[in-house]
């Protein structure tokens, strides 16, 4: 039924069960499997200097990496073929999520019904709802 799944993670805990149900999804309908994390261009501070202050954007790119290699891992790990990506500098996370989906025409994308919040947001609730209103394919939203 599907053959290009996409699973949005964001290292929170209805993520993780969002990677997890794509994984066994892709692996009954024998599909690829996309894992991607967008890290969000906040608008942030400025040093002394006048620097932007870019600790934070670092600390999410980080983070999302180790939690991006864990669900990479993970599908691999049951043979599937997966693709791992860290989406970043967007101004909104829906339309990166959409816009992938478009690209790479896939039939599914599943997402968590919340998120993180705070610095480490990069999907929440307000991003499923829109993803279900606004996809070019079928949306699992899995709680």
């Amino acid at each position: 039924m599907f053959e290009r799944i996409l699973v949005a993670i964001d290292g929170s805990e209805d993520s993780s069960k969002a990677a997890d149900m794509a994984i066994e999804l892709a692996k009954k309908n024998n599909a690829a499997l996309f894992v991607v994390t967008v890290v969000h261009n906040p608008v942030f501070a400025h040093s002394d200097q006048g620097a932007p202050a870019q600790q934070p954007v670092d600390k999410a790119r980080t983070e999302a990496e180790g939690f991006l290699k864990v669900a990479v891992s993970k599908a691999e790990a049951q043979g599937l073929k997966v693709r791992g990506e860290i989406i970043e500098n967007v101004p909104s996370i829906v339309d990166a999520i959409d816009d992938y989906a478009e690209e790479w025409k896939v039939d599914l994308v599943v997402v968590g019904t919340r998120g993180l919040s705070g610095l480490k947001k990069i999907l929440l609730g307000s991003v499923s709802a829109a993803l279900v209103a606004r996809a070019p394919c079928s949306v699992l939203v899995v709680r």
